[in-house]
């Protein structure tokens, strides 16, 4: 047996074993009444989700199998297994929410749901790349701990994976036609995102809020938009419903990802991970920065950014510019644009209210 096989059999077995007892418990309660909390929406999205997903990485080259199980923390470098820190699953619980809120079953939604994490883990391999972060939850990145031509590679194996996750469904050409708008537009963010690393901090060539919104809405809500709507889409639902889906995920992406900004400059360290301050000492243009650069304060604040020696006076200046609490109020309006998506949409009720308790955990994060 190989070692991918090991670890991803010791995944499916051991870890989903753990996962399926806790599942039937919040199962049973779920019937009459909505789950407790978020936590536990995840925690069942992810049991439901992980044999299938298993399953997927199984076929892949052994050797490629085995940095893709790496990715998610199921394995260490050699295939010993692992129970490392994995990603939420978010993906995955909206595709098995978009199902579910159509009336249908969340199993009905584990395909779209296994096509969507692969893609989101391959857009994360490859990010790492691009961006030279040598570090993955809390441990090497997939390029560290491999290589950087392995770490492609096994980037190039997940996009293929996905799609044929979904080209042998009934139906399975609309499918992955609508996971392919959704990575064009994730391409186009990710271009954005690195073209934004090279223009200047002021004058009519900086970049404006209204451009990273559209950035973030392509890179980040576009995958989420297509998670939801394609398991909607898996679970019957009218093509009217799964648009709005789409509209959904894509404004969760942006909240997402501003809110993802505040914590890179004020997160505790203890809770994000990263070290206080560290996008400004990366000087990313993140959106808190591109309001206070806008501002009366923005020529200083262009100076502290471009010395890169007194991030802490940085953060304080876009502070007092009001650029925090406006990042927040705008990480609010997409919330609220969430309710206007869903406005008149027929959708299941507990399925309904299960989502809209993730949104809000997800964008209400300790800021």
């Amino acid at each position: 047996m190989t070692a991918s096989s090991t670890a991803v059999g010791t995944a499916r077995r051991a870890g989903v074993a753990r996962d399926e007892g806790q599942e039937h418990g919040d199962g049973r309660r779920a019937e009459g009444l909505h789950l407790a909390g978020p936590h536990q929406i995840l925690l069942r999205c992810r049991t439901l989700v992980r044999p299938a997903l298993a399953e997927a990485v199984g076929r892949l080259h052994p050797w490629v199998g085995e940095m893709a199980a790496y990715s998610f923390g199921w394995c260490e470098v050699g295939g010993a297994p692992a129970a490392a820190p994995g990603g939420k699953g978010v993906r995955q619980a909206l595709a098995v929410l978009g199902a579910e809120a159509a009336g249908a079953s969340g199993r009905d939604g584990v395909a779209a749901a296994v096509a969507v994490e692969l893609v989101h883990a391959f857009s994360l391999l490859h990010d790492d790349i691009m961006d030279g972060d040598a570090d993955r939850r809390r441990r090497p990145a997939v390029w560290k701990a491999y290589g950087t031509g392995p770490a492609v590679l096994a980037g190039d194996a997940l996009f293929a994976l996905a799609v044929e996750t979904l080209a042998v469904l009934p139906g399975g050409a609309a499918a992955v036609r609508t996971l392919s708008v959704a990575l064009g537009d994730l391409v186009r963010g990710q271009a954005d995102d690195l073209l934004f690393a090279d223009r200047p901090w002021t004058g009519p060539e900086r970049v404006r809020p209204d451009e990273y919104r559209a950035m973030a809405e392509h890179k980040t809500g576009s995958l989420l938009g297509c998670a939801a709507a394609l398991g909607a889409v898996l679970g019957g639902a009218a093509p009217e419903t799964a648009a709005a889906l789409d509209r959904v995920g894509r404004h969760l992406g942006i909240a997402f990802q501003i809110v993802d900004d505040v914590l890179g400059i004020w997160g505790d360290p203890q809770v994000t991970g990263k070290p206080v301050h560290g996008d400004l000492r990366e000087r990313k243009k993140t959106f808190p920065v591109l309001v206070a650069l806008g501002s009366a304060r923005g020529d200083r604040l262009a100076a502290l950014l471009e010395a890169g020696d007194d991030p802490g006076a940085a953060a304080e200046l876009i502070e007092r510019a009001g650029a925090r609490a406006a990042a927040m109020a705008e990480a609010r309006r997409h919330l609220a644009a969430v309710d206007t998506a869903l406005a008149g949409v027929p959708l299941e009720a507990r399925a309904l209210g299960e989502l809209r308790s993730l949104l809000g955990f997800l964008v209400r994060r300790d800021v």
